[in-house]
């Protein structure tokens, strides 16, 4: 059983854990209400847990998140679907990305829904669905201008041919997606889209086909009222981080957003250095004589990226350390020269609170040249996730 002592200027750490990531169940539920308020009553929300949900774990945030009353859960595979189901995650389910024909009964099964944004993917579809106990539910995704997945807004006639006389798919939603909604300053191109997106849904509804439609990610929902449509698909905002600093600068006043995830580690090995010297591979970075360190088992293996070598900085005893030297495989060396009694099994904060200080995963992707997303989306997902109160 694991036991987390939360609370206090510096909590104990996790027992029986070199490092461990703490998801606050508050601010998930603080984030779906600010966005339940924000976006139309007539509008559902699917919350995106894609990619181990954003690295916030797919089971353990998916519970919370679902509890909270969200409407969807959009997942990249169908691995990450059928994951939520064994799980006991009864929500509607929508795989954003591609899947392999050879699952398609697996998602008709457990009836998790599809997207289909290829004639080469629809013809599986329709080909492979006769076989099928139950039906395919899918969603059509047009390319609007983004250029990724989808049909363009002139081949959805053809589709809607293909689609008339099947009767073992159901059409449940459209989509897209915004390839520059996260400027409020530059909105032009993203209307474009939805003037795109437009015309797709109207040739769908021409033919008596009236499915979800669906566009706007978090800052499509927040900087295009117009585009939030029957639903929208809320990712990184509702793990409590902007899409970009300008949307945050928009929006910061009018929607409360709370971070959820904090990580951690430990001290594993203090030393004082009376001559200094080199410290870590290569040494590139030198120590002034008599400095204090501090090496802690984690390392880009953990997530903890290479390029927070010797500019990085991370919480302990509510003051920061300098990562001196390279960052390695499976351990980092920090300054706690000025720190006073900090000694082994110490907490030491990667991403988050500690004391008055803060260290955001902006700050660590604005450092090491990343954006937000890839920060928390990169830490390994074999790393305990627990869930804080």
């Amino acid at each position: 059983m694991l036991k987390n002592k939360i609370g206090g200027l510096y909590p104990e750490p996790v027992e029986g854990l070199r490092t461990w990531v703490e998801i606050s169940e508050s601010a998930v539920k603080n984030n779906f209400k600010e966005f339940r308020k924000f976006v139309s009553p007539k509008t559902k929300i699917m919350s995106v847990v894609k990619s181990n949900a954003y690295g916030h774990g797919l089971v353990e945030f998916s519970n919370i998140v679902a509890k909270c009353g969200v409407d969807w859960l959009g997942v990249d595979s169908i691995v990450e679907g059928l994951a939520l189901r064994k799980a006991g995650i009864k929500k509607p389910m929508l795989v954003l990305g591609f899947i392999l024909p050879s699952r398609l009964k697996e998602a008709s099964e457990n009836g998790i829904s599809i997207t289909v944004s290829s004639f080469d993917g629809l013809n599986t579809v329709l080909e492979e669905s006769g076989r099928f106990a139950k039906p395919v539910r899918m969603h059509l995704k047009v390319d609007s201008g983004m250029h990724r997945q989808g049909f363009l807004p002139e081949q959805v006639a053809e589709v809607v041919k293909k689609l008339v006389s099947n009767k073992k798919v159901i059409v449940e939603g459209v989509y897209t997606h915004f390839a520059a909604a996260k400027n409020p300053s530059f909105p032009n191109d993203t209307r474009a889209q939805i003037s795109e997106f437009s015309k797709a849904i109207e040739i769908l509804r021409g033919a008596n086909i009236n499915p979800i439609v669906h566009a706007g990610a978090t800052s499509g929902s927040l900087v295009f009222p117009e585009a939030q449509f029957d639903m929208v698909r809320v990712g990184i905002g509702m793990y409590g981080l902007w899409p970009s600093v300008e949307v945050m600068r928009a929006f910061e006043r009018k929607i409360n957003l709370k971070p959820v995830l904090s990580w951690k580690t430990i001290i594993g090995e203090v030393k004082t250095l009376p001559d200094g010297g080199g410290v870590g591979y290569d040494f590139t970075e030198k120590l002034k004589p008599g400095s204090k360190v501090a090496v802690c088992p984690i390392g880009y293996w953990h997530g903890y990226r290479r390029s927070f070598s010797s500019i990085g900085n991370v919480l302990v005893r509510g003051k920061r350390a300098k990562v001196m030297g390279r960052v390695a495989m499976d351990m980092i060396v920090i300054d706690v020269t000025d720190i006073s009694g900090v000694k082994m099994l110490d907490e030491v904060v990667l991403l988050g609170k500690q004391g008055g200080d803060v260290i955001s995963a902006d700050e660590m992707a604005a450092v090491s040249g990343t954006i937000n997303y890839e920060i928390t989306t990169t830490i390994n997902p074999l790393i305990r996730r627990v869930i804080v109160r």
